[in-house]
């Protein structure tokens, strides 16, 4: 009885201790887009910043495809032990309502903290003719299925914007996925498709060299890294609001000491000056909320993009 005993009290304490010890070797932080895209930018931007916090490696790895679910399925199932995590977009909850048979739920994640967020612009190449919304929306009604456009893979914000536009504007648009926000770029930039819905920093250096035109902000409100865009709804089209952010999650069994010590390293990290200044060139804000606050949001943004995805009639097999 006293060995059990006192089994049962080291037991207890384990956890608490190995959470102290927490990072003891190298972490990995899975993307599942190419590099280059917002979510990777953010990823590697916080990765130096939890390296310096907590003394060990955070190491980015990129697995692209199935649009997020192959890096979401390895991270899902990875040992809960705080040293694989997960930094996505809204994806992540997407994809449980877009795909079929989704390798992946939301509930096999625990929310670590919400790093970013930003917005997505309406952009097309300069070759097409259209200067604002409502001609880029005349030019689609006038060609149905003539006009392709690009996003970053299936369950994207990029996707289910472009799904939402045309849903709002009444057209057939072909939505062409790619491996992540680089490769969609080039796409876009070499004519391959007709528009897409980019970051404002990945979009920003193009749209001056005028190779491509921003016709509208996928949000409530103006970017100010290009005031001068209309929101989509100041363009004439309502109902095209959507935002996208970069968050971090882990196993669902992780400990929960392990993620909050997470949680405060990302907090710290958003409210570092210099990280700031970093996100908000990019178009970002700075957010960093604790793991119960990210948990909620993840829980509401579920409810939310299950509705877009059932209006939209968007599906993944």
């Amino acid at each position: 009885m006293k060995r059990l005993f006192l089994a049962v009290l080291a037991a207890a304490f384990a956890l608490p201790v190995l959470a102290q010890q927490y990072p003891s070797r190298p972490v990995r932080i899975l993307v599942g887009f190419a590099p280059g895209g917002g979510v990777d930018i953010s990823a590697r931007l916080l990765a130096s910043k939890l390296a310096e916090y907590l003394g060990q490696q955070f190491v980015v790895e990129n697995k692209p495809g199935a649009g997020t679910n192959i890096a979401a399925a390895e991270a899902a199932k990875a040992a809960p032990d705080g040293y694989t995590l997960f930094m996505n977009s809204p994806a992540v909850v997407i994809n449980t309502a877009l795909y079929a048979k989704p390798p992946y739920q939301l509930s096999d994640f625990v929310g670590v903290s919400n790093f970013a967020a930003t917005t997505n612009l309406l952009v097309v190449p300069a070759t097409v003719e259209a200067k604002t919304v409502q001609e880029l929306v005349k030019l689609a009604k006038d060609k149905p299925g003539a006009l392709n456009y690009s996003s970053a893979g299936p369950g994207t914000t990029q996707h289910l914007a472009g799904e939402l536009f045309k849903l709002r504007t009444g057209t057939d648009i072909v939505h062409v996925p790619y491996k992540g926000s680089g490769p969609s770029m080039t796409a876009l930039l070499a004519s391959e498709v007709q528009l897409s819905f980019i970051n404002p920093v990945a979009a920003g250096g193009h749209v001056k060299a005028g190779k491509l035109r921003a016709l509208a902000v996928t949000d409530s409100r103006r970017t100010e890294l290009m005031p001068e865009v209309p929101t989509m709804k100041e363009a004439g089209v309502e109902g095209v609001e959507v935002s996208l952010w970069y968050g971090l999650l882990a196993p669902a069994a992780t400990p929960k000491d392990i993620v909050d010590k997470l949680g405060a390293a990302v907090a710290r990290a958003a409210n570092d000056p210099a990280v700031r200044d970093v996100l908000r060139k990019q178009g970002a804000d700075p957010i960093g909320n604790t793991p119960a606050q990210f948990n909620a949001y993840l829980k509401a943004e579920q409810g939310r993009w299950s509705e877009v995805v059932k209006v939209s009639g968007a599906r993944v097999e």
